[in-house]
């Protein structure tokens, strides 16, 4: 066990958890005093094979014989929420102490990077790297964030607090987190996902950003006044923009969004201002300051046209004061104009771009209605026609229409949203800058024609006089057929003249998005994992055929499952033969709180991130031999294949949909208020379909029975397979070699770690489900046996003891809500009449112990 984190967390968890008792709450203290012996009941009783429902009535025979059915489902509430609170304390103990538990200037920080830089050589190629490189992080709004915006208020609180060993403060803070629910009543809106995600940027990007930039700047050697690269860190947006599949979002929203973005960080920059008033009292400087907080203010407030109108206006002022401050007073507190001026460069006036997303189905349906009023004026252009014409033949007549589209003309809503919202982002720039709203992307992209779709609706739309278009498309290929079809339909539009054109417009950039979480859904961990790989190397090699700079943008979510886990050491594996002069990634949810809900550990990733796209780049000389050959990727290409069937086999079993339909929280994700997106497409009169099924609540059901199928199943079956075919030396070479393989494996290790099938082996008696049930306990057994074997580690985590504990400290909070979580699955299938309470309370046990088990385990949806 790591002795920092004993004493820096466990030790200190264990301290201020003892308050909860002392709390003036009535029940409390047996609430809390009863607790740890269900713990204990959970543990013994799994451990001997006991179901749920034989835990929870053993321990009610136990200790509370005499109480009601209704007092002992009060009590079984109580708990759930007792330990709801414990896990926010432990989430704030851990972040209170992750500067001592992570080495801050360790391997992949910035001052890790800056000290291997031992000759003018590497400096000189470290900066002429940076003029185009860039890591961008894209806020997404999907949902896995269990904590309602007051909740995680409180947690930044609490978190302070205990940096501090403030007793006082920290009991205070318990006293409002025992007052405050952790649900909410209502859906959330869009906007309002949009608000709890603006917290983040005001709160932690805004200061984190600047300071490594500093830090960066500062061993280089070179003054922020003179850094030349401020696009070397970029934040992106999406609540607000993301309509793909979301009824809630419209063009209204966009724009709202878009100027809460705008007015958050010109309050920041209003604040600076004022701080920078304070300092900067000298003649031919002061005034200058002064002006600029004034024209803020009206910029903000109004009146408007007393304000700025661009970032550039006032960047110039004080860069003319600076001068000033330099020539006549010594440069007395430059740098903290310098440091104001470079958040300048940074943020602009967007903070973050707003990215617009929408699904390919939707574009081709507004096409047909509006080819079909077209031809209410045009007869000989008949829709039915244009349905029969190959690919290349509809792209020509969509890019030859010079057309009118006014939203009135339609009465559908989703073209009419399709059409305001492309006008938004034109709207959105005029105020914003272009960085405020610059990208398209296209969900379900699986030919040209879904990209020429919006290219020329937007040529109708919002090109200017001459044609630009301010607009970055950008197709997301997501499934394994898809992912593998993705440099065909790249190659369409690279030879399409238009689009050709377009991205010489553009700087001759290609933005692309791939995605994980249909790919994981559809093809399993393994075969999504290396299906977007080679989909890189397809897409970078037909990209440099046409002189295209080709950025990819990576759909990750919290879970390895859906992408997630280790990024840094993904991007850190990228080969020679996968363009890396960006990176871009989605985060997420519990992701976004858990690693970068602080500055430090914003700072402590985002490093990271920065390190590892440059890793390659710097130091490939030393890392040859660490690249995947031809034959590393004949094998992994081998082990994806047998992991496919193996998934597959899974998928394609008739009790799989059944059983996460009836036997899993799936049904109850829509009732937790976490989100504005419904949790599945397609009618609910229909009932549920495996393609219906959206990624976060599929990844996230299996979480919840703590079986985390879509992370690591079909791994094993691969290395069996492989070594029965006289492979099993080469895989672990593999293991060895390929910090790529490594990643996937500990990766996987994750979702094998948060693993308890016990909690679920009450499933093996009965007679529907038992089989299904062995077949996925008999994967998990093997692969975790197996990628030990490959690994040579003695237990899963072993290389890294700091989440190894977390994860078992966490998971043993959390074992009681697990335990009730299956107790009411049971009592749900049992006959209604049957039951010793209403089924509604059975339900609302599911429901609310979803919160808890979500949030223990930080990236589980």
């Amino acid at each position: 066990m790591n002795h920092v984190f004993q004493n820096a967390v466990v030790t200190k968890y264990n301290i201020f958890n003892s308050l909860f008792l002392s709390l003036p709450y009535r029940g409390i203290f047996q609430t809390g005093s009863l607790l740890p012996l269900l713990t204990q009941r959970s543990e013994e009783g799994f451990q001997a094979g006991k179901s749920p429902r034989d835990i929870i009535e053993h321990f009610f025979s136990e200790h509370l014989e005499s109480a009601t059915p209704k007092e002992r489902v009060d009590l079984l509430f109580a708990f759930i929420q007792y330990i709801e609170r414990q896990v926010v304390l432990f989430d704030s103990v851990e972040d209170a102490a992750f500067d001592s538990t992570h080495e801050m200037n360790g391997k992949g920080s910035v001052t890790y990077l800056m000290d291997r830089l031992d000759s003018d050589a590497l400096r000189k190629k470290m900066l002429a790297k940076l003029k185009d490189f860039s890591v961008r992080i894209v806020l997404t709004a999907h949902p896995t964030q269990f904590y309602p915006g007051k909740v995680l208020g409180i947690i930044n609180d609490l978190e302070a607090a205990i940096r501090e060993n403030d007793f006082t403060a920290v009991n205070q803070l318990l006293l409002q987190l025992g007052k405050t629910a952790f649900i909410n009543h209502t859906k959330p809106t869009p906007y309002d996902e949009a608000l709890s995600l603006v917290w983040f940027l005001e709160n932690v990007f805004y200061e984190a950003i600047p300071s490594i930039l500093l830090k960066l700047i500062q061993n280089l050697k070179l003054s922020a006044h003179e850094w030349p690269y401020p696009q070397v860190f970029r934040l992106g947006f999406w609540p607000g923009g993301d309509r793909d599949g979301n009824p809630f979002v419209n063009a209204q929203t966009t724009l709202k969004v878009a100027a809460r973005l705008r007015d958050s960080l010109l309050r920041a920059y209003y604040r600076d201002l004022r701080n920078l008033k304070r300092r900067l009292t000298f003649k031919g400087v002061e005034d200058t300051v002064a002006r600029a907080e004034r024209k803020m203010n009206s910029t903000i407030f109004g009146p408007f046209e007393e304000g700025y109108s661009h970032v550039d206006e006032l960047t110039q002022e004080l860069l003319e004061a600076r001068q000033v401050l330099v020539d006549k007073h010594q440069g007395l507190f430059v740098e903290l104009l310098d440091e104001f001026i470079l958040k300048l460069k940074l943020f602009g006036f967007f903070f973050a771009s707003l990215d617009v997303r929408q699904d390919s189905r939707k574009h081709t349906k507004a096409w047909k209605d509006i080819l079909t009023r077209l031809e209410k004026k045009i007869p000989l252009l008949k829709y039915s026609d244009y349905e029969g014409w190959d690919e290349a033949k509809k792209i020509d007549l969509l890019l030859s229409l010079d057309i009118p589209l006014r939203d009135d003309d339609y009465d559908d809503e989703t073209t009419k949203d399709i059409l305001g919202s492309i006008r938004a982002i034109r709207t959105i720039q005029s105020l914003n800058g272009e960085a405020g709203a610059h990208r398209y992307v296209i969900s379900n992209s699986t030919r040209a024609l879904d990209v020429m779709a919006v290219v020329a609706l937007a040529k109708n739309l919002i090109a200017d006089e001459k044609g630009y278009l301010a607009l970055d498309i950008v197709p997301l290929f997501e499934t394994v057929d898809d992912l593998a079809n993705a440099a065909t339909v790249m190659r369409t539009l690279y030879e399409n003249d238009y689009y050709r054109a377009h991205l010489a417009q553009r700087d001759n950039h290609q933005t692309i998005m791939v995605g994980f979480s249909d790919g994981t859904k559809d093809g399993g961990y393994l075969r999504a994992n290396w299906s977007i790989y080679t989909a890189k190397e397809e897409l970078t090699k037909i990209s440099r055929e046409f002189d295209i700079k080709v950025t990819f943008f990576d759909g990750r979510g919290g879970p390895p499952a859906r992408g997630g886990g280790n990024n840094q050491n993904f991007y850190a594996s990228l080969g020679k033969d996968i363009e890396d002069k960006e990176i871009q990634l989605t985060v997420q949810g519990q992701t976004i709180s858990s690693n970068y809900g602080t500055v430090s550990t914003a700072e402590y990733n985002l490093e990271r991130l920065f390190s590892a796209g440059l890793e390659n780049y710097l130091f490939s000389t030393g890392r040859k031999d660490e690249q995947l050959n031809e034959a590393d990727k004949a094998l992994l290409e081998e082990l994806a294949g047998v992991a496919y069937q193996a998934y597959l086999d899974l998928k394609n079993h008739p009790m799989f949909v059944k059983y996460l339909d009836k036997k899993t929280p799936l049904r109850f994700y829509g009732q937790t208020n976490i989100g504005s997106r419904p949790t599945k497409r397609g009618n609910d009169d229909e009932g549920l379909k495996f393609e219906d099924l959206r990624a976060i609540p599929f990844v996230g059901s299996w979480a919840q029975m703590k079986q985390n199928v879509p992370g690591f199943y079909g791994f094993g079956s691969a290395i069996k397979e492989l070594s029965e075919r006289g492979k099993q030396e080469e895989v672990r070479k593999l293991y060895q070699k390929s910090l790529f393989f490594r990643t996937l494996i500990e990766n996987s290790m994750q979702s094998l770690s948060k693993a308890f099938f016990p909690a679920t082996a009450y499933l093996r008696e009965e007679k529907e489900y038992k089989e299904f049930w062995e077949k996925m306990y008999d994967e998990f057994q093997l692969t975790t046996q197996l990628l030990l074997d490959v690994s040579g580690q003695g237990e899963l985590l072993s290389n890294n003891n700091v989440s190894k504990e977390s994860i078992r400290i966490r998971e043993r909070i959390v074992l009681p809500l697990i335990t009730i979580q299956q107790y009411a699955l049971q009592m749900l299938a049992e006959d209604p009449k049957t039951l010793p309470v209403d089924v509604e309370m059975y339900n609302k046990l599911v429901m609310r112990a979803m919160f808890g088990i979500i949030n223990a385990a930080r990236n589980s949806a």
